[in-house]
């Protein structure tokens, strides 16, 4: 092909046409231009279509780490409603002396007992240059502002994991015997059900068995103990403000998840 156009320039310059000579040359600039805006265009077509199936591969692996952490998040907010239901319940208790069941005394402190944290599945897009490859504006600043609102939960799951141990549990253990309430707990297989796997309820823990305390356990007088009135107030309000914060978190997440099935749809 350049033999063939070298020979035509040739021709035109042997026959002294010079005018003619400078039409085929402004022409085949042009027609050079022309090919090279096409490589050009083929080539950027290449890459979208590259940075699309990236983006589409993106789009299905954050949809799968939303889902989970919806179910986790999901998981934690019931673990804070059994919480705040033992510590009303106890209220009761503290309340009306007469409803007072050293059993079912028993397994609500259980209850009060453990905390929830949510340990979400985090994509650091930023850092890693993969938001780039996102191009629905909405969904880049939801996915941007995910690992800041996911702060507020967790600050408030610290302070009742930090409020139980330095204060709510070393009353229990001066006032009552836990011995007593964790093997009552094993048996009805309370912790199970805060196995790692989501959904799923752990019966090998309820196998466990340590035996009751030889010492007596005075119930009355623990509830009628002013102090935990206010243990089981904080146990309550915490958890309660946690889930608040959680029912927030969850709305931005199914945002999130609906944003992601959207883009997959219109691939």
């Amino acid at each position: 092909m350049i033999k063939f156009f070298r020979k035509i320039r040739y021709n035109l310059m042997s026959e002294n046409k010079t005018g003619k000579y400078l039409k085929y040359a402004i022409g085949e600039i042009i027609l050079v231009m022309v090919g090279i805006l096409l490589a050009l265009q083929v080539n950027n077509w290449n890459e979208s279509r590259k940075e699309r199936a990236q983006e589409t591969i993106l789009l299905k692996q954050l949809l799968t780490d939303f889902n989970s952490n919806l179910k986790q998040l999901d998981q934690k907010i019931s673990f804070r409603k059994d919480f705040m239901n033992s510590s009303k319940q106890l209220f009761k208790y503290i309340d009306d002396p007469n409803l007072r069941d050293k059993d079912s005394i028993d397994i609500h402190i259980a209850k009060t007992m453990p905390y929830a944290t949510f340990d979400p599945i985090i994509n650091d897009l930023a850092s890693s240059g993969e938001l780039n490859l996102i191009k629905n504006t909405n969904l880049k600043h939801a996915l941007s502002r995910w690992s800041s609102e996911i702060n507020d939960v967790i600050e408030d799951e610290t302070i009742w994991k930090k409020y139980r141990n330095e204060q709510y549990f070393p009353f229990l253990i001066k006032h009552y015997q836990l011995r007593t309430i964790r093997s009552n707990a094993y048996k009805a297989n309370i912790l199970g059900l805060y196995s790692l796997k989501i959904g799923e309820n752990n019966e090998a823990y309820s196998k466990d068995d340590i035996g009751v305390s030889n010492h007596k356990e005075d119930f009355n007088a623990l509830l009628n103990h002013p102090d935990l009135e206010d243990h089981l107030t904080r146990c309550y309000t915490i958890n309660s403000w946690a889930n608040v914060q959680s029912d927030v978190l969850r709305k931005r997440i199914e945002e999130i998840i609906a944003l992601i099935e959207n883009e997959i749809t219109n691939d």
